[in-house]
């Protein structure tokens, strides 16, 4: 890979510095290394998702998250070779050492293979009524209102596609046919396209019993009215890693109160804290199931995601939170859709 030094850092830069120089490269990665390019650890995507689960100081040094015991490869190792390897252990990047352990070189995976067709499925739910965007949506659907110049759903779709995704399933109810007409069966962008009718509205979830069949591996479930560069390989790859039933994308949110809080015992005041910031994480609309999550979803009834995933907790069944770090904006209300007109390009 040309330019895989983009991606080198030292130990002792901040895991914020890092992290603003893997979404630089687009390579979901980057080398530690030593003054005298000597590889001393490897920061992924999924240490860095990781670190920000566990509350560590983004502003702390990145050795404190990276994985000190990479494996590596050398650069007169075979290209089969590599490859064998990269598959065995699952590895979409290798670093290349020399006797020495000094880095000369990083092996992807998209060097040997391409981006190759996924068999998982995904399910865009675009049935909703965009009732808070009126009257931009009294004769549009909000997932096919237009941002960058063209519309959301077809924003998703692409993004869905440039990693490998194939097979794809939208759910509609209100001006179905303006979906309909638009994607037909996919064929303009050499996929297959089939649609979920919502004779009324069956929510986040419940729109999944309409499927015409089940599904062999983990598939995809998003909002049709969100825009994000989402890497949904990793997300798909997190799933699996932890051995979920269902993800749930999640994304950091804080909120600062405009006042000082008071905090107080009977009558007595033992506190008083300025303007606190508040962090929590919130629900992306991007979810990853396996098949036997489709068990607990009622036929042609109204049932939402959160609820499904209450019930797989209160089942003791494993569900995961994966922290979305992209950019990601859902089209919710007419601020959001005008921010999303001068960021989006």
């Amino acid at each position: 890979m040309k330019n895989w030094k983009d991606i080198v850092v030292s130990s002792d830069v901040s895991l914020r510095e890092a992290i603003r120089r893997i979404d630089a490269s687009g390579i979901q990665m980057a080398l530690i290394a030593d003054e005298d390019m000597r590889l001393v650890g490897l920061l992924t995507d999924g240490d860095v998702r990781r670190a920000i689960l566990n509350g560590q100081d983004l502003d702390g040094p990145v050795a404190g998250a990276m994985n000190t015991k990479p494996r590596t490869g050398s650069p007169h190792t075979p290209r089969e070779e590599i490859l064998a390897m990269m598959r065995r252990f699952t590895f979409h990047h290798l670093p290349l050492v020399d006797e020495q352990g000094v880095l000369v070189g990083l092996a992807t995976i998209d060097d040997f293979l391409g981006v190759s067709a996924r068999e998982n499925w995904v399910v865009l739910m675009a049935g909703g009524l965009g009732a808070r965007l009126r009257p931009l949506t009294n004769n549009c659907p909000k997932p096919m209102l237009a941002i960058g110049g063209k519309p959301i759903l077809e924003s998703i779709l692409e993004s869905f596609i440039e990693q490998g995704f194939r097979r794809f399933f939208i759910s509609v109810n209100y001006k179905a046919d303006v979906i309909l007409d638009y994607f037909g069966n996919g064929e303009r962008w050499g996929v297959e396209i089939q649609y979920l009718h919502e004779n009324e509205r069956l929510g986040t979830a419940g729109a999944l019993s309409l499927l015409p069949e089940r599904p062999q591996a983990p598939f995809f479930v998003m909002n049709g009215d969100l825009i994000t560069k989402a890497n949904f390989e990793k997300m798909l790859s997190f799933h699996e890693e932890h051995g979920a039933v269902a993800t749930m994308a999640v994304r950091e949110h804080e909120f600062q109160v405009p006042y000082g809080v008071v905090s107080v015992k009977g009558v007595a005041i033992t506190g008083i804290e300025e303007k606190p910031t508040h962090h929590f994480f919130v629900n992306a609309g991007v979810y990853v199931l396996s098949s036997e999550a489709l068990d607990l979803i009622p036929s042609r009834e109204f049932f939402d995601m959160p609820s499904l995933f209450q019930q797989l907790g209160e089942q003791r069944r494993k569900t995961a939170a994966y922290p979305l770090r992209e950019y990601w904006l859902d089209i919710g209300r007419l601020e959001e859709y005008e921010r999303a007109q001068r960021e989006w390009s």
